[in-house]
């Protein structure tokens, strides 16, 4: 199903209970953050405030909609499939062209030909989204209902925006989805991390003294929206219109910007039109309370300078937020990973499945499958895996047999345990990391885990008898590990809760106040009897809970550079996800975890009945 804008989408949600309406006068200023965030881990419906109040208590004239793609259902319908799966078998048809078995044979590709045809936009002489336009002194970002997420957020950020640049040598487009801290009425900043294609057309624009022209668009068919976060591999003529086109089964309509030289979406709800000027200086961005669940800290980047402001009449301000998992990025992240699985089992093809689980924020877990034939597998397909666009950034890599489903995390963490000794299947090697990744040895730069959590070989076991021997003679096994908890848990200065899981993890959170605390602890409990039925010590800080497993990897995988955090101590891999001190030589600051402030939590909660949402997702 092809969408011809926003609007539509809107209608058939709320048409299907999907999305509920607020009449009540809400703030843009945190509150409409905390009851969105309730909805979103619950899987509650999408939101639409229809009585938004501007942060100086003024009403504004735009509503908020929010958590469109907030299940993974809602995610389906907005690109036009029954079901999140249903992409990879599409993916993989199209890419599957037949050039043999005659007419016949030709002739099957013809379909697939239809689809491709679809890639290219459509471009239209104007569109709603020049219905109105502001230009000059009429531009006053303060006039949209822009939110702000968290407390310690250093101003509003549109969350939504769809960027839009082309190369300036080769006009080659781009569009991706970079926050944007409003710095004033036309300023804000634009969040281009130094691996972003928008980086690189900036610094292009830089050589030729020119500056880079940008629009921003707001709201378009929720195939453009999901488009502009996926990992789009750099292939000429590939951009986020054509696959917002191929996923609409329709070619993206297109028009000129009013200040601008670039194609806009003609049917998106505002666009904001301007450029960044490569010669000015950079200014402080920051903080955000980020996807990770972490603050990203301040940091310089670009200006981004509004020259116009178009929208239809009657627009609507689409937003997100991210923080603390499970939030709506998880779905996109979600049909990322059934689009690209085709491509990736295309390089890789002993691949099965992969699955980016929420507690990883995208690149801190992969979890992957493979039809495992010979010794040293895993690491060739971990090893491949980092080589591809995107998943360079990925830190944690479990590489499982394809007898187990990658998405049933319970199973995959006893495989784990099962089938991976430290030390002997755990590899760590180095490379780039996410640039908002706050544990890593440098920024954008740090070390990579490999579990190899499949059935050993005979050579993986160090056995004189080849597979084929074992195979023949039935020779070549080692003892299965026995995981067992206790109650006679050891005590360390600083330990706040602990406890053994039965399926052989031991999950301990620290007060840390000193250097080197965690690995005496690591240390001291290895030594101990209790480690005796567990395989993986994880060491969080104090504010972890240690009952909630989702919580604990969260923060673990937030918190380890694997390289300097991981290691075997004894029979145990311990894991040391502490805040790192500098007598660490840790010298970048740490950041807090995000919060809501209580005032607000309390806030929301009074006015849960005027806002007229139903108990169950209070």
């Amino acid at each position: 199903m092809a969408f011809p804008d926003l609007r539509s989408f809107i209608t058939l949600l709320e048409e299907r209970g999907e999305l509920l309406r607020v009449d009540a006068p809400v703030s843009c200023d945190l509150e409409i953050t905390q009851i969105a965030d309730r909805l979103v881990k619950t899987g509650g419906p999408a939101l639409l405030f229809g009585n938004v109040r501007l942060a100086d208590g003024s009403p504004s004239a735009f509503p908020v909609v929010i958590g469109l793609m907030g299940t993974r259902e809602r995610t389906a319908l907005a690109l036009g499939v029954p079901d999140l799966d249903v992409l990879a078998s599409r993916v993989r048809a199209l890419i599957d062209l037949k050039g043999s078995g005659g007419m016949g044979g030709l002739l099957s590709n013809l379909p697939k030909l239809r689809d491709a045809a679809h890639l290219l936009p459509r471009r239209v002489r104007t569109g709603p989204v020049q219905e109105i336009v502001w230009r000059g002194d009429e531009v006053d970002l303060g006039k949209l209902p822009i939110l702000k997420c968290w407390p310690l957020d250093g101003g509003p950020y549109v969350t939504l925006p769809l960027v839009i640049s082309n190369d300036p040598e080769t006009g080659e487009r781009n569009m991706g989805m970079y926050r944007m801290q409003v710095m004033g009425k036309n300023v804000t900043g634009m969040h281009w991390q130094r691996h972003k294609t928008g980086t690189k057309h900036l610094e292009k624009a830089r050589k030729l003294g020119q500056r880079l022209e940008v629009a921003v668009a707001l709201g378009g068919d929720p195939a453009l929206i999901y488009a502009a976060t996926a990992p789009l591999p750099p292939i000429p003529g590939l951009d986020e219109f054509a696959l917002a086109g191929y996923l609409r089964g329709q070619r993206y309509p297109v028009t000129k910007g009013v200040t601008v030289d670039l194609e806009v979406p003609a049917n998106a709800e505002i666009v904001l039109e301007g450029y960044v000027d490569p010669t000015e200086d950079w200014v402080m961005e920051g903080p955000f309370g980020d996807h990770t669940g972490f603050y990203t800290l301040p940091e310089l980047y670009p200006r981004f300078h509004v020259t116009a402001v178009t929208m239809r009449r009657n627009a609507v301000y689409p937003a997100t937020i991210v923080g603390r998992p499970p939030m709506e990025d998880a779905y996109l992240i979600e049909a990322s990973e059934r689009l690209f699985l085709p491509a990736a089992q295309l390089v890789i093809p002993e691949i099965s499945d992969y699955h980016l689980p929420p507690v990883g924020v995208a690149h801190n877990l992969v979890v992957v499958g493979i039809k495992k034939t010979f010794p040293g597998q895993a690491y060739k397909v971990a090893n491949g895996l980092l080589g591809l666009g995107q998943m360079m950034f990925a830190k944690v890599l479990v590489v499982v047999d394809d007898d187990l489903a990658v998405t049933d995390m319970a199973a995959v963490w006893r495989r784990v345990a099962e089938q991976a000794r430290p030390g002997r299947d755990s590899l760590t090697t180095r490379g780039p990391i996410d640039a908002l990744d706050h544990s890593s040895r440098g920024w954008s730069y740090g070390g990579k885990l490999i579990i190899d959590a499949t059935r050993k070989l005979p050579e993986e076991l160090g056995s004189a008898l080849s597979s084929r021997q074992a195979q023949s003679e039935g020779g070549a096994s080692e003892g299965a590990f026995v995981p067992h908890t206790t109650a006679d848990l050891p005590t360390f200065e600083g330990v706040k809760q602990q406890r053994q899981t039965p399926d052989g993890y031991w999950f301990v959170s620290l007060t840390k106040t000193q250097p080197g605390q965690a690995q005496a602890l690591a240390a001291a409990f290895a030594a101990h009897p209790a480690a005796s039925g567990v395989r993986h010590l994880f060491i969080t800080d104090d504010q972890t809970d240690v009952q909630n497993a989702d919580d604990v990897w969260w923060t673990i995988l937030n918190n380890i550079d694997p390289e300097r955090d991981v290691m075997v101590v004894g029979d145990l891999l311990a894991w040391d996800g502490t805040p790192k001190l500098p007598e660490e030589g840790f010298v970048r600051p740490w950041p807090p975890k995000i919060e809501m402030n209580a005032d607000v939590v309390r806030r929301v909660d009074a006015l849960w009945h005027v806002y007229g949402l139903p108990e169950r997702w209070r």
